[in-house]
């Protein structure tokens, strides 16, 4: 393991072993269609949990980042059954593609609730949605989306399983030496949208409470594919000569394939009443760290700003290590994927993680 990158300790001491099939990872990919084929590529693991919950997939919020792969991923382990993503739909080639990948879909604004009780009723819902960029000088519509739509939800869809995202970021920073914040430490949420998205975990809370319905709250922190994320922003600084900020010194990262993959498995793993649970890798980067390790593979020396805080927003994800092994793609190995994708002038979806905020307002 580099140097600067550490794992976070686990609360158990047995031995943990990846469960997920053996692969060969790729060099790099040619081009979005190869990196979207190799991250919904189900592994067997993600086959057995979702045949054991069985039961048609509504995936509410399916337009984001994550939602179209998450839905494919879903419909290549459980071809037999429907897999629905719901979603504004204002780009409408999200859909299309949606669609070619046998994922039904459907045009629905989850803060009407009327059309939100007109949604098939399934047994399995992963709820997406939210609000983050933006939010700054649009509180009360961040409040809507990340507290009322959740309301609506959680009483809408009783019956089902819900397991629902949520972020890092409702906890208060973490000391880097003590490995980040766990499940059963208390939020802390520094500004307007985390408090917004504390706020959504507490409604999915009441009505499971309310109504006895099993849950799983996503604690993910952060997601990372060739086109976005912590690692595309620190490599796309060093390859056009920025420099880096080191205040926020350190990050947890996970690949997207292996979070989608964690948050279907959290079906079979839901709770009464529902419970968080911290997804990431299993890593505290330095972010100093990869931004050398960038440097290396682009052939250029990092300019750095400065100095690393002792404190910042970490997650211990010990338990998800318990519950599904260690990611199947390596911390390493994503950083080589993206430098390559940088090099060869891949394509980015323009949206900044904001990773080095340290005030809460995005």
């Amino acid at each position: 393991m580099a140097a600067g990158l550490h794992r976070a300790p686990v609360r158990e001491k047995r031995t943990l072993m990846a469960r997920r099939d053996a692969i060969d990872l790729p060099a790099g990919f040619a081009d979005e269609a190869a990196l979207e084929e190799f991250m919904t590529c189900p592994s067997a693991a993600l086959v057995h949990d979702l045949e054991a919950v069985g039961g048609d997939i509504l995936i509410l919020g399916v337009g984001g980042k994550m939602g179209p792969t998450l839905a494919r991923l879903a419909k290549r382990a459980a071809p037999d059954r429907r897999v629905i993503g719901v979603a504004r739909f204002s780009n409408p080639g999200v859909r299309e593609k949606l669609k070619a990948c046998d994922v039904e879909t459907v045009a629905c604004d989850l803060l009407d609730r009327e059309a939100a009780a007109a949604l098939p009723r399934c047994p399995n819902v992963i709820f997406m949605a939210g609000r983050k960029f933006g939010t700054t000088g649009a509180h009360s519509l961040t409040w809507a989306m990340n507290v009322a739509m959740p309301a609506i939800v959680a009483e809408t869809f009783r019956d089902s399983r819900i397991v629902a995202f949520s972020t890092g970021n409702v906890y208060p920073f973490a000391r880097v030496a003590e490995g980040g914040s766990r499940e059963s430490d208390p939020p802390g949420p520094m500004g307007e949208y985390a408090m917004s998205c504390l706020g959504r975990e507490r409604m999915f809370e009441h009505f499971s409470v309310k109504f006895g319905t099993p849950g799983r709250i996503v604690r993910l922190n952060y997601a990372i594919d060739m086109r976005y994320g912590v690692l595309h922003d620190i490599g796309s600084k060093v390859l056009a000569g920025e420099p880096v900020d080191l205040t926020t010194g350190n990050v947890n990262v996970i690949w997207q394939g292996d979070a989608n993959s964690h948050v279907l498995r959290c079906l079979v793993r839901c709770t009464a009443p529902t419970t968080p649970l911290n997804v990431s890798g299993p890593e505290t980067a330095s972010v100093r760290s990869l931004a050398l390790a960038f440097g290396e593979r682009f052939g250029r020396t990092p300019r750095f700003e400065g100095v690393e805080a002792e404190q910042c927003w970490l997650v211990n994800s010990g338990e998800a290590t318990r519950l599904f092994g260690n990611p199947s793609v390596p911390l390493l190995t994503m950083v080589d994927w993206v430098a390559d994708w940088l090099l060869v002038g891949g394509s980015g979806y323009g949206k900044p993680t904001e990773f080095a905020s340290r005030d809460g307002a995005f």
